[in-house]
């Protein structure tokens, strides 16, 4: 696996550390280690945070069942993408991801190799990887400096592959399986005979909670879904470190993971899921995070949280559509000049996700899949007849300057 990562919720907790190891008899000092990031490096992320939400909301809002996305391995594997894409497209594209308009690609770049590299050592206690890959099929020519972008920028894996091949669906599967830890073992069914690119970007988080609920305390308690009903569930409990708030309409707990760097933050409404999830902002979700941040200690309480796991699968393109990335999915329109002078576009960018938790810890993982296709041109017909009335005109084809226009509804007639 190349670099290692997080969740991009996660960014808004980071502030400051020194070590979480301890002396015998000590404490460990959990303290969260700073990052060193530039100005402009926060304010990526900040706008990065926004599309996270945006995306979570839009997908939300179509679901009545268990999901999640990583904002992360999304951001990441469309910011691969911006770098070939050109005109309208980039524009479409970097306004989706939030990037300010006065940040350049190799600026975002930088930031996101930074961070990547800084995340990658921040906790011993707690495991990252985060790894990028392009497969492409032998035979289509892909521009040398996207490449060279994908491999100093991303650290990408780059393979060409013949598509044709049930090898190369075995190679792609593998390489999600792999930088997941088996928790992704397939991404994809099958390839398109019109498939000439893979984007892809895995990301894997295991982390133990920095004050461990007790396995022998765990317990059947009922969970109340929205509306009447209830169920029984096993549930955790614990006296564990931990910070809380509330505001309009919710409460919400922050729970550390490792050394304090990374936490799961959890957010109760007080109505329907579906109403807080519609009123979800990038701005109410910094009000939560500034809360937390504003409390020094995660003081102990008595914590009742339920176990769960799943997995989870999202086709993003509609929701990508909606924020704004159009062309890029559009034949004829797309501008993905970057990566190759043939006509592609953009087919699909998929989600696949995995997360449980229980007394010890999480353990997540995500992998991020954008495919590319080149345009399909209908065949040449092998006849044309002209059996119903029709329109019909002369023009000069190098101008298009249009002589004549007409139509015909009865040859016979004068």
């Amino acid at each position: 696996m190349k670099y290692t990562g997080i969740l991009i919720f996660s960014l808004a907790t980071i502030t400051g550390f020194i070590s979480c190891s301890k002396e015998p008899g000590q404490e460990p000092d959990l303290t969260p280690k700073s990052l060193n990031l530039t100005a402009m490096g926060q304010e990526v992320i900040t706008y990065s945070n926004e599309f996270g939400v945006e995306l979570f909301t839009k997908v939300a809002a179509e679901e009545n069942e268990n999901l999640m996305l990583s904002p992360l391995s999304a951001s990441a594997a469309l910011t691969m993408l911006l770098n070939g894409c050109g005109g309208d497209t980039y524009d479409q594209l970097k306004e989706t991801l939030k990037y300010p308009a006065n940040i350049t690609i190799s600026e975002i770049n930088e930031v996101y190799k930074s961070l990547t590299a800084q995340l990658l050592v921040v906790d011993p206690k707690v495991k990252l990887a985060l790894a990028n890959a392009i497969f492409y099929r032998q035979g289509f020519t892909v521009k040398s400096p996207f490449l060279n972008t994908m491999s100093t920028d991303f650290d990408a894996e780059i393979a060409g592959l013949d598509f044709s091949l049930p090898s190369s669906l075995t190679t792609i599967n593998k390489w999600a399986s792999d930088n997941t830890n088996g928790k992704i073992p397939k991404v994809l069914n099958d390839i398109s005979g019109d498939a000439v690119m893979f984007l892809m970007n895995a990301l894997y988080f295991k982390g133990d909670w920095s004050y461990q609920f007790d396995e022998d305390l765990t317990s059947d308690r009922p969970f109340y879904t929205d509306g009447s009903g209830s169920a029984d569930v096993s549930t955790m409990k614990g006296e564990v470190g931990s910070k809380v708030t509330s505001g309009t309409g919710y409460k919400a707990i922050e729970l550390p993971y490792g050394c304090t760097n990374f936490t799961m933050v959890v957010v109760v409404p007080e109505e329907t899921l579906p109403d807080f999830t519609a009123s979800l902002t990038a701005e109410k979700w910094n009000t939560i995070t500034s809360a937390f941040d504003d409390q020094e200690e995660f003081g102990e309480l008595i914590v009742y949280m339920p176990k769960y796991k799943f997995s989870y699968e999202k086709y993003l393109t509609d929701q990508l559509k909606s924020m704004g990335m159009l062309d890029a999915f559009s034949p004829g329109l797309a501008n993905l000049s970057g990566i190759s002078d043939a006509s592609i576009y953009v087919s699909f960018v998929k989600q696949n996700t995995f997360v449980e938790v229980d007394e010890k810890g999480t353990e997540a993982a995500a992998v991020t899949t954008i495919g590319v296709e080149v345009t399909s041109f209908p065949p040449q017909p092998r006849e044309f007849v002209v059996d119903k009335p029709f329109v019909f005109a002369i023009r000069e084809r190098t101008t298009n300057t249009l002589l004549f226009i007409g139509q015909v509804v009865n040859p016979l007639g004068e």
